[in-house]
Order: structure tokens, then sequence, then C-alpha cells
């Protein structure tokens, strides 16, 4: 445990990667309802930019899923050794702890305020019911659950991602057990990896099912645990290695992100391999720097690698602020042009909101829940994604 616990508290790169990725998510959504590319900014800067930062959530959440696929594997083989001794008992203590006591805190608050009427909460789109939704979020298929009736209100649809992650981290112990060798469980990983372009390309029928499957977010998972088995035996990364995986993962994420639509026209579904292998670049390089001699954070963005050890929380809770900010927007019937300056005060809000889950909910049930599941001591206590 304590490995693991200082390699996570070296990790200062992944966590600046966890950051980007969380600040795209929030500002996608706050971006769907007041958009940058109305306000005045854009008379200053490049309306692609401004799209940019308004329209990744999606592909945000990918980059979520590559680190998180490395970062639990990362853990997995500095406790237990190989995937192949994985300790069941402790994986799935470890996953519980970290994930249901702020998602059973959510699911609680939202059916209140569905119960109340207030609006932007009430599941009311025909076929859906509080109930239902309720079974959906915590029994990791709420992701299914909207592929077949619609979109759920905001703070329910975020989970989608959660549903796809927890069922990947469900089976794949077993897997690990089953194969119990690398050199079977790799082949399965890689193809899996790979057919992410072929996977969302077939569910084409269905835009939410498309976006929300399964198979493509284990995809961009797999790919993060095929980079923790890279990175335990790449075990000294040049520092030449460490800068081209950098810009190669800067170029991708680039590409994706700024250039899309022309990635899209040449490759199609494809531009999902280069989000994922440009993810996949930038979490080696981090681990590659995070190992090497005299190793220091990038200095100015300790606020953005504070999002990325929130990110959890200000995932779950960040719709609360941006349904709020909205509200107040549209009521005193706020000008678009100077619509950026409500961004101003809702990113720190939904990182304050984050901060106090995090100091009032997550860790202290997280500890104490640690303690009595697997009786380790409470400051030992880590999260591990």
């Amino acid at each position: 445990m304590e490995q693991t616990a200082d390699y996570a508290g070296r990790n200062s790169g992944i966590d600046l990667l966890r950051g980007f990725s969380i600040l795209l998510v929030v500002l996608h959504h706050i971006g769907l309802r007041i958009p940058l590319k109305k306000t005045l900014l854009a008379d200053v800067l490049p309306v692609s930019l401004l799209r940019a930062l308004n329209f990744n959530g999606y592909e945000a959440v990918f980059i979520f899923f590559v680190i998180s696929g490395f970062l639990i594997t990362r853990h997995v083989l500095l406790r237990d050794g190989a995937l192949a001794r994985i300790d069941l008992r402790g994986f799935y203590a470890r996953r519980f702890s970290r994930i249901v006591p702020c998602l059973l805190l959510l699911v609680a608050v939202l059916s209140v305020l569905h119960w109340l009427g207030v609006g932007d909460y009430v599941i009311k789109r025909e076929g859906q019911s509080l109930p239902r939704a309720i079974v959906a979020a915590l029994g990791f298929h709420l992701n299914w659950y909207e592929g077949v009736t619609g979109y759920l209100p905001g703070n329910w649809d975020v989970l989608w991602s959660l549903s796809i992650e927890e069922v990947f981290y469900l089976v794949f112990p077993l897997v690990c057990l089953l194969a119990r060798r690398t050199w079977i469980l790799v082949p399965m990983l890689i193809v899996l990896a790979l057919s992410l372009p072929w996977t969302r390309a077939a569910l084409a029928d269905n835009e939410i099912w498309q976006e929300k499957a399964y198979l493509p977010g284990m995809a961009a998972i797999a790919t993060g645990v095929l980079g923790a088995l890279l990175a335990q035996r790449w075990r000294r990364m040049p520092h030449g290695v460490i800068w081209l995986l950098c810009a190669m993962g800067m170029l991708g994420l680039y590409l994706v992100m700024v250039q899309g639509a022309w990635l899209w026209h040449l490759i199609h579904h494809g531009y999902m391999l280069v989000l994922t292998g440009a993810a996949l670049c930038l979490v080696l390089a981090s681990h590659g720097a995070a190992r090497s001699d005299g190793h220091r954070a990038l200095r100015g963005f300790g606020w953005l690698r504070s999002w990325g050890r929130l990110s959890y929380e200000i995932y779950l809770t960040h719709m609360f602020v941006v349904f709020a900010a909205v509200r107040l927007y549209k009521a005193i019937e706020g000008d678009a042009a100077l619509g950026f300056l409500w961004y101003l005060p809702t990113l720190p809000l939904c990182w304050l909101l984050g901060r106090w889950v995090e100091r009032h909910v997550s860790t202290p049930a997280e500890r104490w829940l640690r303690g009595r599941m697997l009786a380790v001591p409470a400051e030992s206590v880590t999260a591990a994604a």
C-alpha cells in the first residue's frame, strides 16, 4: 500500500491530465447552454478554439477511461505483483468504498429533487420513471437505460460513464484469474482496445447507445490496462522517449479536439483510436517522468492538478452548479455576448462543491469502509482513480 500511495503522490502529470479532462467536461455542459462562440470572445479568439473548449466533453470521458484503466491496473500490479494474483476481495472492496458513498448520496439527492418537482431534475420523459432510473444508476446500466428510453436529466446522465467503468471492473479481475498468463490476457486486451471504431460504427442506428455503449468505453479502459502492463516492463524511460510520447499525445489531442471535423472526414470512427492512443501516450509520458530522477511538477498548474484529484467528486456534482448558473442567467435575461462571464464564477464553484464532497463525504466514507472491509489503517487510504 505504501508503494501505491507513493506512486500516486508523485504522479502529478496524470493528475494534470485528469484535471484537463474534467475541466473539458464542465466546459462542455456549460457550453451546451451558454456557448462561447456566441460571446464577445469570438471576436478575439478563433471559433475553432472556442468550439474545442465547449464540445469535447465526450472525448474527455474517454481520456478518463484510459487513465482509469492505467491507474487501477498499476495499483494492482504494485499491490499483488501480477494480474494473475489479483486479490478479489481487496479489489472489489477498494472499488466499492471509492464509488458507492458518493453515488448513493447523489441518487438520494436527485430523488428528493424529483419528488419536490424542482426544474431540471424531474424525470418526465415517456417510458422513464424515478424507480427505474434508481435501479439503472445503482445497477450500472444507466447507459443502456438511456439508450432504450432517451436522455435523463443532466445530473442523472453523467452516470452513464460510471456504468461502463464499473461493469468492466466487475468482470476484469475474474478474467485475469481465469487467463492466469499475461500472454493470454494481452491479446484479448489488444483486440478489445482496437475494436473501438468498429463497435461505435456498428451502433449508428441509435445515437445515444452509440455514444454510451459498453464495448467502446471498455475498449478505452483496455488501452489503459495495456499501458500499465507496458509500464511494468519499461522500468526506466529515456528522457527523449518521454518527450516524444508527450509530443505525440499532444498532437493527437489537438487533431481530435481542434481538427475533429477534418479527422472525421479522413478516418471516420478511427478518430477515437487517435484519441485513446494520444491519451495513452500522455499517461505513459507522465509515468516515465514521475519515475525519472529530478522530476518536478510543472509550476503554475497546481490548480489544474487539484481539479484532477477531485475529478470524481466534481464529475458527479458539477451539474448542480451548472443548472443553477444557467437558470440565473436566463432569469435575468443575460446578454449572450457577455455569456463568457458566467463561466468565471461557475468553474470555481464546481471545484468548491467537489472539494466539499471530497472532504466531508467521499474521503471519510472511504476510510471508514476500507478500515472495516480491509482492516487497513485510516491514514493509509488513498484513492486509486
